[in-house]
Order: structure tokens, then C-alpha cells, then sequence
């Protein structure tokens, strides 16, 4: 069933809560300008803080159809727009010679119509759809190259896109488009200028605490404190990738799944590669350090009461 879009910020945190998203004023408000003046909304970040999952959540509560597009280095019109289908035309061409006195002319427009199309994510997002505009989801635009942030321009400024055969495809409703970023490099300002913008960061520990209660319910509400807190303090080390709000989720369920009702050093130890993606980050932590951060983080707390 689809629904309205939010009328207000508060609106939209409240559409935001039902997906289980936990957001801040902020984000909402950049979100809710979005959707209300139909512009694509840019979401730049570390990996891992909840940038994919704000197009899962809009698609889910209001019931539009999520059209993804994965960035990748070397992303192409053909992968990520239209493609023609060649067996296909090829095949119709053969039938045509078979059948002798064929119209030329005729044929080459038959080629090329929607028949032969094979539409990619975008051109689907273009679409008229039952229930409403989709989302158009474009993750890690930092992933691909120049050229084909050149090829978005037209797509965020009109809603359209040109094939040199039929020519403009324009939404008659635009699609709601989230766009993400990892910053890997940077985006051109001519695609930004098109966006809201909006950066997301690391959770406080407060907001990170709620997250697990909502993501993780099952966890003890002392380790997901305890969770919390040692992550927070990873996260002002000097590591190659500090753990995101998707590792700190997978680890409270991970210890939970290992029966731990609280943090302790052999419990950091034996699970640091859920939080921890790279080797040397690990060795830097694992042992000494860890104990170290631990007895840091169970004082804090028992200050904190």
C-alpha cells in the first residue's frame, strides 16, 4: 500500500521510526526537503553509517518499488541506462531476409523501438509505476568514473534521458533518487549542484545505544552500553577503517549469538574481526589494547552510573 509523503519534518522522523531508522533532526529535514521539492538528495559518509539503508527504509514505508543502481569503476549507459537486444534484432532480421521484400526502412524502425529495449535500473526509474514514483537508489557514485557523473547531469536535472534512435524518455512523476557516497574521491560540483546534500556521521553514543535497541533487541541492555562505549573509543584510534553502525550491530548480535551477557577480554578478542575488517587494525587492538579500552570504558559507565 503506498503511502503520502510526510507532510513535516516530524513527519518524516515518525516515517523514518517505522522502519526502524534512527535518525536525527538534521538528516529529516534534509529528507523531507527532498521528497517535498522533488530534488535527488546527496548522502556522503564513512561506509557503514546508514546511508544505503535510508532508501530501503523510504521504499519500505511508503511503499514504492526500490530500483537499485551498484557503482562500480567502469559503469557504462549500457549497465546502468538502456541497452538494445542484439540476438533479438539480429534474429528479427534474419526472419525479415527469410521472408523476402522486406521494407528496409520499416525494418530499421521496428529495430529500434521499445520491443527491442532492454532497460536498465535508471531508465526503469523513468517509468510510470503502479503505486507511485519508485526509489532510485544510485550507491557509492564515488565507485565509477567522471563520464558517467557527465551522463547524470541530464537524469537530475529533467528527469529524462535521450536515446539517439527514439529519442528524450521523461518521468512523468519524477523518482525519489538517493544518492551515496563513501568519498573515495570527490563528486563534480555540477552533480552536487543538482542535490540536496547532506553528511552523514557516526552516531553518538546515545543515538548508537538506540540503534542496537531497535536493531539488536535481544541484547542485554549492559553490553549493548558496553558495545557502545568501546566502539565509540575505536573510533577516535588512528585505524585504517574505524567500525561503522553496520559493524556494531553485526557485533552485539555476534556476542549475543555467543551467549555473553557483557564485554571481557576474551570476548573482544575472539570477535574482533566482526568489527574490525582489517588485519592490522586487529593486531593493533587485540590483547593489551583491548584489555586497556575495556577497563577504560567499565569506568566510564560505572561514573556514569
Amino acid at each position: 500500500m503506498t503511502a503520502s509523503l510526510p507532510a513535516s519534518v516530524e513527519d518524516t522522523l515518525a516515517l523514518l521510526g517505522q522502519g526502524q531508522y534512527v535518525a536525527d533532526t538534521p538528516l529529516a529535514t534534509a529528507l523531507h526537503l527532498a521528497l517535498q521539492l522533488k530534488r535527488p538528495l546527496f548522502l556522503e559518509g564513512e561506509a557503514g553509517v546508514g546511508k544505503t539503508e535510508i532508501a530501503k527504509v523510504l521504499s519500505e514505508t511508503l511503499g514504492r518499488k526500490l530500483i537499485r543502481l551498484q557503482c562500480y569503476e567502469g559503469l557504462d549507459v549500457s549497465s546502468a541506462v538502456y541497452e538494445w537486444n542484439y540476438s533479438r534484432q539480429m534474429l528479427e532480421i534474419r526472419m525479415a531476409e527469410a521472408q523476402g521484400g522486406a521494407d528496409r526502412k520499416a525494418l530499421a524502425a521496428d529495430l529500434f523501438s521499445d520491443e527491442f529495449l532492454i532497460k536498465r535500473p535508471i531508465l526503469q526509474a523513468l517509468e510510470p509505476t503502479e503505486g507511485g514514483a519508485p526509489v532510485l537508489l544510485i550507491d557509492e557514485l564515488d565507485r565509477t568514473d567522471e563520464p558517467f557523473e557527465a551522463f547524470l547531469l541530464e537524469v537530475l536535472s529533467d528527469y529524462q534521458v535521450t536515446i539517439p534512435e527514439i529519442g528524450p524518455f521523461k518521468a512523468e512523476e519524477p523518482p525519489i533518487v538517493i544518492i551515496t557516497s563513501n568519498r573515495t574521491r570527490e563528486i563534480h560540483d555540477a552533480l552536487k549542484r543538482r542535490c540536496f546534500y547532506y553528511w552523514v556521521d557516526y552516531p553518538n553514543a546515545e543515538r548508537e545505544l538506540e540503534i542496537l535497541r531497535k536493531k539488536a533487541p535481544t541484547a542485554p541492555e549492559d553490553l549493548s552500553r558496553q558495545v557502545v562505549a568501546f566502539v565509540h573509543e575505536l573510533r577516535k584510534m588512528d585505524l585504517f577503517k574505524q567500525p561503522g553502525v553496520a559493524e556494531t550491530i553485526d557485533w552485539t548480535h555476534a556476542l549475543v549469538q555467543l551467549d555473553y551477557l557483557a564485554l571481557d577480554p576474551s570476548a573482544v578478542d575472539n570477535t574482533l574481526g566482526v568489527l574490525l575488517k582489517y588485519q592490522d587494525d586487529i593486531q593493533k587492538i587485540q590483547g593489551s589494547e583491548a584489555n586497556r579500552i575495556l577497563t577504560q570504558v567499565r569506568t566510564e559507565l560505572a561514573m556514569a552510573g
